[in-house]
């Protein structure tokens, strides 16, 4: 990836007219089937890491999961724009769900590592293409007066839906096959409310390029922040509780090590992303990389400790995390021209989803060779180093306050974040 991908034409396609967006009645039932999504993962999340140590199974085998979903996810991304595209938004939606539950339909086939990989390639597509399906539905559904509300509802939403989902299972025995059903009905029900929604479908989308090198010529923070958060949102969701389960947590306290952990989004993202909107995002961004630091960091130091403040550290981890990717989008747009908005949001989203494939296959070697401890090292190496380019940015570049910028949006980076859907030409 040493050179960019060349630019294609952007083909403008006029926007609806505000008067034609849909009732929010119609709008909440692309919102309820993906927190429904979300309870299924949320759910698959916990049982996958437990099970396999259950099984007998090295931590790193675990981590492969996370590898075969985030290139499952990295090809969903690439795809999706095409299928939308050739078949519209609802049938595509619908597609996705059916390959959703299948994933979930392999891993109750035997506790078989070969099996569960392929599993989470097919999720991994799936969850992304769904997710960038919803978004683009969402954008042109709702009109300028409550987009951002919408769009901010249906990332909290999602948020905890995964918390929900992990801490249910902490009332499902991992015997038998009760928690696979349990993530099958929820999948399916994410069907329904889309399936017989009134929702209008939106035109079909533009092409966004992808021009890493124009994007870093103007937003080279905004950038980097999406290649870093990547990488780090996987490791820290997808090793946690494979963490969690080698150091002798049982599954309940994993479930609730998992549910908790999204609580970081509200207590560390909402308040550090208003704050990036009085003040220059990157001592924001310089702030939240400090964090993950110091989360790893201790993670690190205090092995063995009870689980309330492993929790706690987990929580503030991922929250810092998560503002990371949001306020890095945000920066990233500030710098942006209108007429580069799609270009921005489809690179944006090739960086983010090249780093969440790239980081986690870094960390299941290292896991294999130095233990289920390794994702924290390369959690540390890469926040400081990300520190590190913001601390020479905020001394050769001063802050220009812009008076255009757009507000802080919460978004969450456990799932790629684009206006629109792409395709490489």
């Amino acid at each position: 990836m040493n050179a960019p991908f060349e630019p294609a034409q952007i083909r403008e396609i006029p926007a609806r007219p505000e008067t034609t967006t849909a009732p929010p009645i119609a709008i909440s039932s692309i919102i309820v089937s993906m927190t429904a999504m979300a309870l299924a993962s949320g759910h698959m999340f916990t049982y996958l890491p437990v099970k396999l140590a259950e099984a007998g199974f090295a931590s790193w085998v675990a981590g492969t999961l996370m590898v075969a979903l985030a290139g499952g996810g990295f090809i969903g991304c690439l795809v999706t724009g095409w299928l939308i595209r050739n078949s519209g938004h609802a049938r595509v939606f619908a597609t996705l769900c059916a390959a959703n539950i299948l994933s979930f339909v392999l891993i109750a086939w035997s506790v078989d590592p070969y099996v569960w990989i392929a599993s989470r390639v097919v999720y991994g597509f799936a969850v992304s293409g769904l997710f960038i399906v919803s978004q683009s539905w969402l954008h042109d559904a709702s009109p300028d007066r409550w987009r951002g509300r919408v769009m901010g509802i249906f990332y909290m939403s999602y948020v905890l839906g995964i918390g929900g989902g992990s801490f249910l299972m902490r009332f499902v025995p991992l015997d038998g096959h009760g928690a696979v059903f349990i993530a099958i009905s929820f999948a399916t029900l994410a069907v329904f409310p889309v399936g017989m929604t009134q929702l209008p479908p939106p035109p079909p989308p533009p092409i966004g390029s992808i021009n890493l090198a124009k994007v870093w010529k103007f937003a080279p923070t905004g950038l980097l922040g999406m290649i870093t958060v990547g990488g780090l949102t996987m490791m820290v969701q997808g090793f946690a509780p494979i963490y969690a389960t080698s150091t002798g947590y049982a599954k309940n306290d994993v479930a609730l090590l998992m549910a908790l952990m999204q609580v970081g989004m509200v207590v560390i993202q909402l308040p550090l992303g208003a704050l990036s909107d009085l003040v220059d995002r990157r001592w924001v961004l310089l702030a939240t990389s400090i964090l993950v630091v110091g989360g790893a960091a201790l993670a690190l130091g205090l092995q063995g400790i009870s689980l309330i403040w492993l929790i706690v550290i987990f929580a503030v981890w991922s929250g810092a995390t998560e503002t990371i990717y949001s306020v890095s989008n945000a920066q990233a747009n500030d710098q942006a021209d209108p007429a580069d908005y799609v270009m921005l949001s489809s690179t944006l989203l090739f960086a983010w989803s090249a780093s969440a494939f790239a980081l986690p296959l870094i960390a299941t070697f290292a896991t294999g060779l130095y233990g289920p401890t390794a994702f924290m090292w390369i959690a540390i190496t890469v926040s400081a180093a990300f520190g590190v380019f913001l601390v020479w940015r905020l001394s050769t570049h001063p802050y220009d306050a812009d008076d255009d910028r757009e507000p802080f949006q919460p978004v969450t980076a456990q799932v790629p974040y684009a206006r629109e859907p792409f395709e490489t030409e």
